[in-house]
């Protein structure tokens, strides 16, 4: 036991969440850096010959410059054993970073500093917020013009209603950039644009006399005035209130110039939470708990398309994990044997033998997991369900070559089990033309760009007039039986589940008026 409960503090898990080109894969990419898993940082959108990113590993990743799809990295750094997950910033495929927020403790939040809070940050923060989940904020591209400090912090102080404490200061902006003032460590962090280099000065406090002589005096007035303000009017920092997810210490820099990142590093390894108990059926499961216990947020198709494997990521909540070890399938209700276990770098992965609570493992997977699964070799309990969320985008898949249809279908149904993509059918016409629904619009074009890339298949979308699903239940939550009222239809959902596809909210109200005993859930867990 305490060599679990050892293994287990040493844990961290976290996300980066942030809106779309906040600079998120890049910061990813430095962090890979210092922690000395990559050797050269990849640029997003590299020039022909530059390296790519580590995180976006599939290959329509690397040609639109934008991350698709959720990336698992693990690295050593300071003694602690780190899960970092880059999720994808669209808002169109929210829905995987989402579930990945589930499987995380902490997060830290991008923000474009020209920009401050931006729609995607808000939604998943709120997220994160609803979790009471610890948040680190970096304000990132401070080498170019932007907000004020000041006007940053008020941002989202008043957006997020969250108080922030500047635990750096930018010693000017864009090109008067000079570095940073670390009010903790009492430090002066200077940076160079010719060079990767950083320079540690210690000084006295911000009064100290020989700042002024690294960035001359007008920069050391102001650094002096704002000074001034944030100690009169911020108490200091309590870490008690950032583990409770009230108060998020905020850095400034440049991801870029890799200015700062070592700085948001040093402070998560100084107070990232280790993990924490998970809410359960049976109450809560503590990660030391002698039990294996973990739940499957992500499915992964292809990611050696050589060999079309499929790869079930488990969060590991409780207790040791072992390669080829039994456990119970929760929804099944039948044992299991999770063997070739890997640890992932993106696309890369490494066989496992062994992981404990906080760390997200890769299973091979023939086909019995689907996202929110749980596995425990202990008492039987599930962990709580990952929210699915209403498409509102529908189209049907179809393609010339009817000799390829069930080829077609197979690569679908693969693509759909990695649960961005929800499949509904027609009771009547089955499964053989099915419809596919999706929250947002780009999901479809990379499952067209999958289906062509993967499988070989030249496939077309036919749109569906239909922008929203509901599940009617009756109002004691189970699902209906028999037809509904109005001439509404029922379709079902892969689990069998009654569902209606809808154009638009003024036929959600008709059916609702036509059936006063029907409740239309937004989700499938409602």
């Amino acid at each position: 036991m305490a060599d679990l409960k050892k293994e287990v503090s040493r844990r961290r898990t976290f996300a980066i969440i942030s809106h779309p080109d906040a600079g998120k894969t890049t910061i990813t990419e430095k962090i890979l850096w210092h922690g000395g898993v990559i050797r050269e940082a990849g640029e997003v959108k590299g020039k022909a010959g530059s390296k790519a990113a580590a995180s976006d590993w599939m290959k329509l990743e690397r040609e639109r410059g934008i991350s698709v799809t959720s990336s698992v990295m693990q690295f050593h750094y300071e003694g602690l054993r780190i899960n970092l997950v880059d999720t994808p910033g669209h808002q169109d495929f929210g829905e995987d970073t989402y579930r990945t927020l589930m499987a995380v403790d902490s997060a830290a939040m991008l923000l474009d500093a020209a920009k401050g809070v931006e729609p995607q940050t808000r939604k998943l923060y709120e997220v994160c917020r609803l979790r009471r989940m610890p948040i680190f904020t970096f304000a990132n591209k401070m080498d170019r013009e932007g907000l004020s400090p000041f006007d940053l912090i008020d941002d989202v102080e008043d957006t997020l209603r969250i108080s922030c404490f500047p635990v750096t200061w930018p010693i000017g902006i864009g090109a008067t950039f000079k570095g940073l003032y670390h009010r903790l460590e009492r430090k002066l962090l200077l940076y160079s644009r010719a060079s990767n280099q950083v320079r540690e000065m210690e000084v006295e406090s911000w009064t100290d006399p020989a700042i002024a002589e690294v960035v001359g005096s007008s920069l050391f007035e102001t650094l002096g005035e704002e000074m001034e303000l944030l100690e009169g009017v911020l108490p200091p920092f309590e870490p008690e209130r950032f583990q409770r997810g009230e108060i998020s210490p905020m850095l400034f820099g440049s991801a870029k110039f890799n200015w700062g990142v070592d700085t948001l590093l040093r402070l998560f390894e100084q107070h990232a939470p280790s993990p924490q108990p998970r809410i359960s059926s049976n109450g809560d499961v503590s990660p030391t708990d002698g039990s294996f216990s973990g739940f499957v947020f992500k499915i992964q198709a292809n990611m050696d398309p050589r060999h079309r494997d499929r790869i079930a990521f488990i969060r590991v909540c409780s207790g040791e994990f072992r390669r080829g070890m039994k456990a119970r399938h929760m929804r099944l209700g039948r044992e299991v044997r999770l063997a070739y276990a890997n640890q992932f770098m993106a696309q890369s992965r490494e066989t496992l033998d062994v992981a404990y609570a906080g760390d997200i493992i890769g299973v091979g997977d023939p086909g019995n997991f689907q996202i929110g699964d749980t596995v425990s070799n202990g008492k039987g309990f599930r962990f709580l369900n990952i929210p699915r969320f209403s498409p509102e985008n529908f189209a049907r898949v179809t393609i010339q070559d009817a000799l390829k249809k069930k080829q077609l279908l197979k690569g679908v149904r693969q693509l759909v089990d990695e649960g961005a993509i929800q499949m509904f059918c027609d009771p009547i016409v089955g499964w053989q033309n099915p419809i596919l629904g999706v929250v947002g619009e780009l999901q479809f074009d990379v499952l067209l760009y999958r289906l062509k890339d993967e499988y070989g298949l030249e496939a077309r979308l036919e749109r569906l007039p239909f922008s929203l699903a509901r599940w009617p239940k009756t109002r004691q939550g189970q699902p209906i039986e028999g037809p509904l009222q109005g001439g509404v239809d029922l379709y079902q959902d892969l689990n069998g589940r009654p569902v209606v596809l809808l154009k638009r909210d003024w036929n959600l109200e008709w059916a609702q008026d036509k059936n006063p005993d029907v409740v239309f859930h937004i989700t499938s867990g409602d």
